[in-house]
């Protein structure tokens, strides 16, 4: 069996090399252990630092890694969905190049995998996290598991092994605006879930501020569903359940006690009221529309400017999904 050790890297040169070092370790363990072999797929996603020169280092020196390297930062769903295109293990594991992810927790993915479980996913604990970003993200997956036709697990990440089959059902999803955990869960297959205690960064600083973490949150809210736009419906139809039942109460009122002053603040405050939702709502089918615009250009995901190996031979499409 062939283990596939999937890591996206962007701007990663203080720590990628005892990185390559900790998983090589657990690794070399595993293979005596469990008679296997591994490759590691290095994804370059447009470093700006030496974090490719230090990869096409460490493969020069280790011929079990390989790397791919884009013309630009392209974000880290395309340099995930390279990794899996150039991964040709039997189970493919996908790890950040930060530490976060502890090496030795692919030992027990492997033998959760032994039981059948096409996909493993490894669920951190929010310990050393702040009180607002628990609490944030608490809110954010209770709403979005009340939109979203998936279930989203708090606390999963992209830290998890898939089985063969199930990354080939994940390549057949080849729609631009990729939400991997959605379509990690979209496709299914037997999953098992476990728990570690959450690392500190070991080096650098985390890539995720505020605005993206906020991006991505939306991302997930808006690529699995339509329900914000039948949301958006529901709203308008009980503003103007509100409006007529306002209107009627104001005529109700002027024909029994005549016309009193006009109502300048009530005007002023429905009318601002009013603007602010048609706005949201046209933000919101605006999204919608953006998301269309990109999905018919049919544009790559990503543009490749140097790699070490081709991708990997592949099974005819949708072969294994069917069995």
């Amino acid at each position: 069996m062939l283990i596939s050790i999937v890591v996206p890297c962007f701007n990663e040169e203080e720590i990628i090399g005892r990185f390559h070092d900790q998983v090589t370790k657990e690794l070399e363990s595993l293979a005596a252990d469990f008679a296997v072999e591994f490759e590691l797929v290095y994804v370059d996603d447009g470093s700006h630092d030496r974090t490719l020169s230090l990869i096409e280092g460490i493969a020069a020196s280790d011929s079990r890694t390989r790397y791919v390297s884009f013309s630009r930062n392209f974000g880290k769903e395309a340099a995930m969905l390279a990794g899996l295109q150039h991964a040709g293990g039997d189970v493919v594991v996908l790890m950040d190049a930060d530490l976060q992810h502890p090496p030795e927790l692919i030992r027990r993915m492997l033998r959760l995998h032994g039981e059948g479980f096409d996909q493993v996913m490894a669920r951190r604990t929010r310990a050393g996290d702040r009180v607002t970003r628990t609490l944030a993200a608490r809110v954010y997956y209770r709403l979005i598991n009340r939109l979203v036709d998936v279930e989203l697990v708090d606390g999963v990440g992209d830290f998890r092994l898939l089985s063969r089959r199930t990354v080939d059902a994940v390549l057949e999803l080849t729609e631009y605006n990729r939400f991997s955990k959605g379509l990690f869960a979209w496709v299914g297959f037997r999953t098992t879930t476990f728990t570690y205690e959450n690392v500190r960064r070991e080096q650098g600083r985390s890539k995720w501020t505020f605005g993206k973490l906020l991006n991505y949150g939306l991302d997930g809210l808006i690529s699995f569903n339509d329900k914000p736009l039948r949301a958006a419906l529901h709203l308008g139809l009980l503003l103007v359940s509100v409006a007529m039942a306002y209107a009627t109460w104001i005529v109700g009122v002027a024909l029994v006690k005549g016309v009193d002053a006009p109502g300048y603040v009530t005007l002023l405050v429905t009318v601002t009221a009013l603007a602010g939702v048609q706005m949201v709502m046209l933000g919101l089918v605006g999204e919608y529309v953006g998301r269309i615009y990109y999905e018919v250009k049919r544009r790559p995901h990503f543009l490749v400017k140097a790699a070490n190996t081709p991708v990997p031979h592949r099974r005819p499409r949708g072969e294994l999904v069917r069995r």
